[in-house]
């Protein structure tokens, strides 16, 4: 009975900035689950490498090349992708970056980058493929946020980076209360310091890393596969009655 609400056979899953870190995870998560798997990156060779690691660990996963930042692209996808496959079931708004810098310091041009992708990108993803949702009457959205989104990080400066993901987590609320009665979940899942290449920048900062860790209760970084798992719940049916939740994914980070 519980263990088959996780079966995504038939499902058709699309994660942005899926090529690799925690997108490749999710990939390979839902792949497991049974979903058919679209991989949406803006770097071709990212998401051909990720689609390699896919077919090294025994699934297939599909490519599609998309800038998240421009809207008449992702609106082209999400219907090319639709009339391809009848319908997207699952999409995990994934592609973001992140800089380090005082805000003093900040140029509009950084502000406006980190804006477009982490903010206005996973708009323009949730509105084009939570259309297809919605005429479908069902689908789930998951959108990566950050405990940034919750709290203050320091000592790095990343007012731009915090200010996004907080953003993130208000727009799930919001497209969660306008879907949730015709079918279409919204949710975000917050992690804290996951080891991917942009989080070991900072990992190599002595300084840095003492403070994470000290403010972490497990006094560990995560692992792409501790947020994969989490997004594969609520892509399944065994969270059928959530929406508009942040998960947070912390160590207990939060806590304190």
């Amino acid at each position: 009975m519980y263990l088959e609400k996780y079966d995504l056979s038939n499902r058709t899953a699309v994660i942005t900035g899926g090529g690799r870190n925690i997108g490749l995870a999710c990939a390979r998560a839902l792949a497991e689950a049974g979903a058919r798997i679209i991989i949406a990156e803006i770097d071709h060779q990212v998401a051909a490498s990720g689609q390699a690691e896919m077919r090294e660990a025994g699934f297939e996963a599909e490519i599609v090349q998309l800038d998240v930042t421009r809207p008449a692209d992702v609106t082209a996808a999400a219907d090319q992708i639709v009339d391809k496959h009848g319908g997207v079931d699952i999409l995990v708004c994934n592609a973001g970056i992140a800089f380090n810098t005082p805000a003093e310091e900040m140029t509009d041009e950084e502000w406006l980058k980190v804006i477009d992708i982490n903010l206005n990108g996973v708009f323009w993803c949730c509105r084009a493929f939570g259309r297809h949702m919605l005429e479908a009457g069902r689908g789930s959205i998951i959108n990566i946020g950050s405990m940034s989104g919750v709290i203050s990080n320091k000592p790095q400066p990343q007012s731009h980076y915090n200010a996004s993901k907080a953003a993130v987590h208000m727009l799930t609320k919001s497209l969660a209360g306008e879907w949730a009665a015709r079918g279409v979940r919204v949710n975000s899942v917050a992690p804290t310091y996951i080891e991917t290449e942009m989080t070991r920048r900072g990992m190599s900062n002595p300084e840095w890393l003492a403070t994470w860790l000290d403010m972490t209760p497990m006094h560990r970084v995560g692992q792409p596969p501790e947020i994969a798992s989490v997004v594969l719940f609520l892509a399944s049916d065994a969270s059928s009655l959530m929406t508009g939740s942040i998960v947070i994914v912390d160590g207990g980070y939060t806590c304190w």
